[in-house]
């Protein structure tokens, strides 16, 4: 499995707030494992945090605000979308104001100071959300959805529309996040020159230019009317005689492009990497954000990720292999592959046949897995995590100690396919070995344990 990242040093942006016009510093620190994407208001009494996750969503007009009890911060899409695009799993980031610095409108200052401070691997596997089956998010007037489809990688394909004869239709993909930094980071946020007006109402943009916007002209005005505009926005006056974007573009399809790299900011607030296409037509905050919250209450019902099974992919022990590592033997032998395994993690898989010899008496006329037996399974599967780090396992065994906390969620029978994930929940100390463990059959859990088992040398070798 991939590895957590995080920076290896630490950098510092300087900037004005798009929003706010204020000077704003925002420096990203490195981060342990398992810390995930954590803001700063440094600026605060007590500096409190600011998760970034979607379920702290609180405001998505013209950028995404996060906000967890009195703290907020906004303007965060570009560089989440930089630290999505550069699999950086942990991070802390310091800011002093109530948003970040919108810099040149773009993600590219991020990822440009990223590959300068560098990205380090970490112990902890990654953790991803899979798309295992199509996802499909509208918003209620039907104009706006978002699509997720299983894939073994991610990719994304962006379509917006616009009333506008200067930008109508467009569309833009990304088919590998290593293309982020070339494709899509540099291009920058977008708007109307008839929207400004009405934006600066809301108290909004103050800190906006033809240096961090394009800036499109799509109906005519007069001249007197154009300065009265770049007198409210505090720019010079700019003489115009025709439509179209008063900033020179650098793809023809910058718009559709920077609005797929908004999408990227705002689904990285699921807090993992994904796996899976994403389809978004007509995207904005609003429904990005919405979609990622529904991500977000699908995994914490989850609680842990589901394997996926890939039946032509190659396992990593076959049942050969396992007679040679586990000293069990048929009617007591319960695995049949080792499909992954990493320094902490295992997943095994059983097939349930009703050749099984305790379908005979459990029960002769409604056969079910007895419990102990699914545990027992469940042990074997942590035991070749455990053997299959040392040298000769045959010249050790793993041994019960304790069993905590089983919870059995449903029946196994005849013609279940069961996917095993343990997981260390420490480091294997003085022989001691401490797992939980699921035991899966299609997308629900059906049995959860933790064992603590003692790794001892067989006394014939010894």
């Amino acid at each position: 499995m991939p590895k957590q990242k995080t920076l290896k040093k630490a950098f510092t942006l300087n900037g004005i707030g798009l929003h706010t016009g204020m000077d704003i510093k925002l420096s990203f620190l490195p981060a342990p494992e398992n810390h995930g994407l954590v803001i700063k208001r440094i600026d605060l009494k007590g500096q409190p945090l600011i998760p970034a996750l979607a379920e702290f969503v609180t405001r998505t007009n013209r950028g995404t605000v996060l906000s967890c009890e009195d703290a907020q911060i906004s303007t965060i899409e570009h560089a989440m979308a930089a630290l999505f695009a550069s699999e950086i799993d942990n991070c802390l980031m310091e800011v002093n104001a109530p948003e970040f610095p919108i810099l040149d409108g773009s993600a590219k200052p991020f990822i440009e100071q990223i590959q300068k401070a560098g990205i380090q691997e970490q112990k902890a596997d990654k953790d991803y959300f899979t798309v295992k089956k199509k996802i499909e998010y509208a918003d209620p007037t039907g104009q706006s959805s978002i699509i997720l489809l299983p894939d073994e990688s991610f990719s994304i394909q962006t379509l917006i529309g616009f009333p506008s004869v200067i930008l109508n239709n467009q569309f833009a993909v990304l088919d590998k996040l290593s293309d982020f930094g070339a494709e899509i980071a540099s291009c920058r946020t977008f708007v109307f020159v008839r929207e400004l007006e009405q934006l600066l109402a809301m108290n909004l943009i103050k800190g906006g230019d033809l240096e961090n916007a394009l800036v499109i002209y799509d109906e005519m005005t007069s001249q007197e009317e154009f300065d009265r505009i770049a007198d409210l926005v505090g720019h010079a006056h700019v003489s115009v005689d025709q439509l179209g974007y008063l900033s020179p573009l650098q793809f023809n399809n910058e718009p559709a492009r920077h609005k797929l790299l908004d999408v990227l900011g705002d689904l990285a607030l699921i807090g993992k990497p994904i796996k899976g296409k994403v389809i978004a037509t007509c995207p904005g905050h609003t429904i990005n954000t919405a979609l990622a919250k529904l991500i977000r209450k699908e995994i914490k019902r989850q609680e842990v990720s589901i394997p996926v099974y890939d039946p032509n992919k190659e396992p990593v022990f076959d049942i050969n292999q396992i007679k040679t590592m586990l000293p069990h033997r048929w009617p007591f032998l319960m695995v049949d592959k080792i499909l992954e395994m990493t320094d902490s993690v295992v997943i095994g898989l059983k097939n349930v046949t009703g050749n099984e010899a305790f379908f005979n008496g459990h029960f002769p006329d409604e056969p079910v897995m007895p419990g102990v037996l699914l545990v027992e399974a469940m042990a074997q599967t942590g035991g070749l995590l455990v053997l299959g780090h040392v040298d000769n396992p045959k010249l050790y065994s793993t041994y019960f100690i304790k069993i905590d906390n089983v919870k059995f969620r449903r029946k196994v029978v005849p013609g279940d396919t069961i996917l095993f994930r343990l997981e260390l929940l420490a480091p294997i100390r003085r022989n001691l070995v401490s797992m939980k463990g699921y035991a899966f059959v299609g997308d629900k859990i059906a049995v959860e344990a933790e064992l603590m088992a003692q790794v001892i040398k067989n006394k014939e070798t010894a």
